[in-house]
Parts: C-alpha cells; sequence; structure tokens
C-alpha cells in the first residue's frame, strides 16, 4: 500500500478507541511493507522456465478424458505449432483469433503466439455473424483458428460465409477483398474444411521446421510487447481491441495467485471461458507464474466440474456466482469430497453475502473476489485470503501491489477521502498499452497523469478496502458478461417498426441483470415481443438479446431533453408487477 494518507485518515478520527488506530495502522503498514516483484519474463519464458525446472509436473489435465500434459510434454508441444505457425507464415506482430471453448489446445494455440511474438485476439463463443465480422476486419486478423461449432451456432458455416472465396482457395492461400488481411484458417482438430488447415498438419509441418526460426522470433520477444487483444467496448460504442503485454497479464496473474497463496503444490479447477480475462488471466497466468497445475473443463458443467475437482483433489476453483449455484444446487453434489478445495474467485458481477456463505461451509473455500476491467490486465483490487469474511464478502478488497488506485471526483478531478464517492480510477503496471488503432479512445479512457477511469463509482473505507457503489458507464453486467446498451440499441434501430429504443439493466436474482429493451413503436406498427426477439435470433449474440421487451409511450427527460436512463430500471420493475411478470 503507498496512501499514506489513510493512516492519517485513521489518526483523525476521534471516535476510534486507541487499540483499534493501533491494530488499523500496523494492518496498513504491513500491506505497504508487503513488496512482492514484478517479472520481465514473457509467457514463453515462464513456460520454458517450469518445463525446465519441473518437466514431470502436470501442467493441464482434463480429468473428465484423463487427458495430461506435463510441463516438459506441453512446451515440446508448443514449440511444434509455433513452428507450424510460422511456416505458414505468422510471425512476429501477426494477429491470431482462437475462436472455440476450452479445447485442449486452446492454451497450445495462444502459447505458441508468445514464443513467437504473435498477438493473441480472443473472440466471444457466443458470438454470431455480424459481431464475427466485425471483430476480423477491426482487428486485422490475419489468422483464424477455430471449432466446428458451440452448442446450436455453426462456426465453419459462419466463417464460410464471411469468407466465401474459402470454398476454392488451397490452404494458406486466401486472398479475402473484404478482409484483406486474413491469410489463413485453422480447424483445431483433425477433421479436414476446403480452404482450411487443421492443427494435425500445423504439428506435422512444425516436426519437419527446425528450431532456427523460431528461436530467432523467440529472442526478438521482450515482455512489453502486446501478446493479447480482448475485445471490449470500453466506456460506451462498439468494441474495442485491448492491447495487453506479456508484463500487465503475466504479473497480474502472478500477483492474484500470490493473494491466495498459490504454490506449486496448487491445482487449479479453470471452468470459465479463456476468452475471458478471467480464464486466460486470472487463472492461466495464475498457473503459469507459479508452476501448479491447471485442470480444465471444456464448456460449463457443474457435473464435470464437481467429479473434477473430486478426482484431481484440485485446491482451488473459480466461477461467476452463477456457476457457484449450479454446483450447489447440483443433486449429485453430496456425492462429491470437496474437502482439497481452500480458495478460489467468485467474480464477474454481485456476490451475493448468502452464496459466498454457502460456498465457504460446502465447499471448504475461503472466497475471494478481484474487481477491476479488462483494460487494467484485469485486476484492480483483490480481497486477500487473509481477510476476515466481511471484508471479502462486502468490498472488492485492496489495490494490488505496484498500483495506485485512486477514488475521483468525475465532476472536480479532485482525488475523494475514504467515505467519499467518486470514480475508481487506476495507474500501474496493469494499465493496457491502449485501445488497437483507437488513440482517440484511449485517450478518453486514461488521462493525462495515467490514471485509467473505470467508468464505475466506488468508496474506500477507513481500512482501505474499495466498495463499488454504482456505474457512470452506461454498461450491464449479465452473469459476468459485460453488455453494451449502445451496441444493442444500434442493433435494434434496424427493425422496421421501432421508432426509439433505448436499452437498460432490470435486476436479476439469477444473473444480477437482465437486459431490458425499451421500445417507442413507429404509428401504425403492430410488432410484438416475439416479433423483436425474433429478429435478434442468431444475428447477436444470445446474452445480449433482450429478456424483457417493454413498449413505451415516451422515455423520462431531464429539463434539458436527456434521457434519464438511469429511470428506466424502475419504470421496468413496476412494468413487469402490472403485467404478472416474475423477474427471475
Amino acid at each position: 500500500m503507498k496512501k499514506i494518507k489513510k493512516v492519517k485518515y485513521i489518526k483523525e478520527d476521534k471516535k476510534s478507541n486507541k487499540a483499534k488506530f493501533i491494530a488499523d495502522i500496523q494492518k496498513l503498514l504491513q500491506r505497504k511493507n508487503k513488496e512482492l516483484p514484478l517479472f520481465d519474463l514473457t509467457i514463453g519464458q515462464w513456460l520454458e522456465k517450469w518445463a525446465k525446472e519441473t518437466p514431470d509436473k502436470e501442467a493441464i489435465v482434463y480429468s473428465d478424458r484423463d487427458l495430461r500434459f506435463t510441463y516438459a510434454e506441453l512446451d515440446q508441444r508448443v514449440n511444434r505449432l509455433a513452428k507450424g505457425f510460422i511456416e505458414i507464415g505468422v510471425t512476429r506482430g501477426s494477429h491470431v483469433g482462437i475462436w472455440a471453448t476450452n479445447v485442449p489446445d486452446w492454451l497450445t494455440i495462444m502459447y505458441a503466439c508468445t514464443k513467437i511474438g504473435a498477438i493473441c485476439v480472443t473472440v466471444n463463443t457466443n458470438y454470431q455473424q455480424s459481431e464475427l465480422e466485425y471483430l476480423c476486419k477491426d482487428s486485422d486478423m490475419q489468422t483464424l483458428c477455430l471449432i466446428d461449432r458451440d452448442r446450436d451456432t455453426d462456426y465453419i458455416e459462419m466463417v464460410y460465409k464471411m469468407l466465401p472465396e474459402l470454398r476454392t482457395c488451397q490452404r494458406g492461400a486466401l486472398k479475402s477483398e473484404k478482409y484483406p488481411k486474413m491469410r489463413n484458417v485453422v480447424f483445431i482438430g483433425q477433421e479436414k474444411y476446403r480452404g482450411m488447415y487443421n492443427t494435425q498438419e500445423l504439428f506435422l509441418l512444425g516436426d519437419h521446421t527446425d528450431d532456427k526460426k523460431l528461436n530467432e522470433l523467440r529472442a526478438q520477444t521482450n515482455c512489453h510487447d502486446v501478446v493479447n487483444m480482448q475485445y471490449t467496448s470500453g466506456t460506451t460504442g462498439f468494441p474495442k481491441g485491448v492491447m495487453l503485454t506479456h508484463y500487465n497479464i503475466a504479473n497480474n496473474g502472478f500477483l492474484t495467485g500470490e493473494h491466495m497463496k498459490f504454490t506449486a503444490s496448487d491445482k487449479l479447477c479453470c471452468c470459465v471461458p479463456l476468452f475471458h480475462c478471467f480464464g486466460i488471466v486470472l487463472a492461466t497466468m495464475n498457473v503459469i507464474t507459479h508452476g501448479c497445475t491447471q485442470v480444465m473443463v471444456e464448456r460449463f458443467d457443474p457435473l464435470i466440474v464437481l467429479a473434477s475437482i473430486h478426482k484431481e483433489r484440485c485446491t482451488a476453483v473459480y466461477g461467476v456466482p452463477t456457476m457457484f449455484i449450479a454446483e450447489l444446487n447440483h443433486p449429485m453434489f453430496k456425492m462429491f469430497n470437496m474437502k482439497s478445495l481452500r480458495t478460489g474467485i467468485m467474480a464477474g458481477s454481485l456476490c451475493p453475502i448468502e452464496l459466498m456463505k454457502e460456498v465457504e461451509d460446502k465447499m471448504y473455500m475461503r472466497v475471494t473476489s478481484v474487481y477491476g476491467l479488462t483494460e487494467t490486465s484485469p485486476g484492480m483490487t483483490h480481497t486477500r485470503i487473509e481477510q476476515s469474511f466481511i471484508e471479502r464478502c462486502t468490498t472488492v478488497g485492496y489495490e494490488f501491489e505496484h498500483t495506485e488506485v485512486k477514488v475521483i471526483n468525475p465532476e472536480t478531478g479532485e482525488f475523494c477521502t475514504p467515505g467519499e464517492q467518486g470514480e475508481l480510477c487506476n495507474k500501474g503496471y496493469n494499465n493496457m498499452k491502449g485501445y488497437y488503432n483507437n488513440p482517440e479512445a484511449t485517450a478518453e479512457t486514461i488521462d493525462k497523469n495515467g490514471y485509467l477511469h473505470s467508468g464505475d463509482l466506488g468508496i474506500q473505507d477507513e481500512h482501505g478496502n474499495y466498495k463499488i457503489t454504482g456505474r457512470i458507464k452506461d454498461m450491464i453486467i449479465r452473469g459476468g458478461e459485460n453488455i453494451y446498451p449502445r451496441e444493442i440499441e444500434e442493433f435494434l434501430y434496424h427493425m422496421d417498426g421501432i421508432k426509439d429504443v433505448q436499452v437498460a439493466g432490470i435486476p436479476s436474482k439469477k444473473y444480477g441483470e437482465a437486459v431490458g429493451a425499451f421500445i417507442i413503436i413507429q404509428p401504425g406498427s403492430d410488432i410484438n415481443e416475439s416479433d423483436v426477439k425474433e429478429f435478434c435470433k442468431n444475428k447477436i449474440a444470445r446474452f445480449k438479446i433482450p429478456k424483457y421487451i417493454l413498449f413505451v409511450k415516451e422515455f423520462p427527460l431531464t429539463g434539458s431533453g436527456k434521457i434519464q436512463k438511469f429511470k428506466l430500471k424502475d419504470i421496468g420493475l413496476q412494468m413487469l408487477k402490472e403485467q404478472g411478470v416474475e423477474v427471475e
């Protein structure tokens, strides 16, 4: 901790007794003096470190199919794929997309990118046609790696629709008029599709390529290179590519693990998607910087999670609240032994106190929570495992080491005193390098003093912990998914019969928030709720499709005519109540 003024504030608190003064001051000084290091290693170098030091230790395990890779085996597999990538033209600075659930070679692809200086672009598995095309175009993607499908979404057909030239071209010879940077499409698996490589072919190419080119590219790669690009809308508008470096995410993962006292003997059950910071940083980077074991779940299934924890004797598990609810309520829950668990992270949306208590009681783990955003790699604050239950369930903890978190008055720009509400802002090693090809948006998010503005309102209490109290930015968080109303509004404007639309969050017991669309229809139009949902189906991701469609005659306005979006929540709840609809 670097905020000595917190100690000053405690001294000035006339109501506190002397014992409390001393205890709080000692606590703050202990935090301040506990300096943890930041490392200059690339992610590829972290993998090589453990492959050399603990070659026979299990790095990745898929317990449901008994698939296991030691660190030595994983490193060798990564090198083979990296050389295969080089042979098809992937090189330093190339943008390589991964559109897949947590399949075994997801991490192989990511680690291969880290070795050759390529940038791994993560693609949300829920994306539909327009979202995929936007991301591939905006990111200047050179190579797209994908699986065949997820649930009822056919990825292969979507890619052929986006790149019709694939159906007639040879592998590696793609020339797309609409996507001029795209050169390769790689299927993750052994099946063959016209115009696409598959990963088995790339491994074979790598087997017949010497190490010279790989070693040259590896030598050029440094920890301050961009290694990962994740798409988020920031505070408003359409998704932007957040550029994150090795230094950003490896160190954020390392410190996350330190806060939970991770060692090489830990086994982390990872059932959250790898395309999110939750999966790729808080989970994967934690594991790779501590040399422990990552027990993977390909697609969240509470039964597979429980069985994996039981079989592998996992010591930690991550999830959003809905995942923990599904695990606890599974009819076979009592058949599995959870006593090996000791800690984990519950994050992504508001975490109910009663749920956290139930998880601690029945799963034998001390739950922590991380607050941040993609732009901060993602952790800004983290409750530590040694903190009290009340601190861990009512706050988001205090800042990561080597960072400066401030509560700033959004109107005056001045720092707030403890207890005073303002915008949570971050400065430190974990701030993104910027938004890809968007310096204007970067400048809007990171101010001239280097503080990245989160768009979230919060306070700092007298003990140094932060609490989230509200939101400046126009965003909905549904079960850990960030949803930006403007994106859905722009989409719905294209529907015949809609005159105007505003999208806002409606409180949800299950997901924290649900999407509500408030629609003013064109005179003479007779569109209904089913029409709107059908218009959205298979065009935008499922989690973005409005749960509640509410037809209104007008929006609440300020005196100057601006829409008061914050009032839509209460209007929506009242309308649903009048309609006899129970909010889930």
